[in-house]
């Protein structure tokens, strides 16, 4: 394993929620990664923003490490869950709320 694939493993695991994103959960630098911080705000969780754009490494290695093309990309308890529209259409539903739950994960105003 390169020791980017080891830097993110370590962040992926380390972290119950983690959204790697162009910029910072206080300043996205872009609308998307800004749409999943809003998302993640509002649900109330408590996630850490990795910087894509402080690393050029990590910005290639995250698409790598999950095979997935774009950035933003949140995975919860070590796991892939998806990009922007992945995030906005799970919450919409209702769905993002149930499987952070079953992850043992608080979301504020679930039932």
């Amino acid at each position: 394993m390169s020791g980017i694939h080891e830097l993110i493993d370590s962040e992926v695991k380390s972290n119950d929620v983690v959204l790697f994103m162009k910029g910072t959960p206080q300043f996205p630098q872009c609308g998307f990664s800004g749409q999943v911080v809003q998302i993640l705000d509002y649900l109330g969780l408590d996630y850490k923003g990795v910087n894509v754009l402080a690393d050029a490494e990590i910005r290639q290695g995250i698409k790598d490490y999950s095979n997935w093309p774009t950035i933003p990309q949140l995975y919860v308890k070590g796991e892939f869950v998806g990009g922007c529209d992945i995030i906005r259409e799970m919450f919409q539903s209702g769905e993002l709320q149930s499987h952070l739950q079953e992850q043992g994960i608080a979301v504020r105003g679930a039932a």
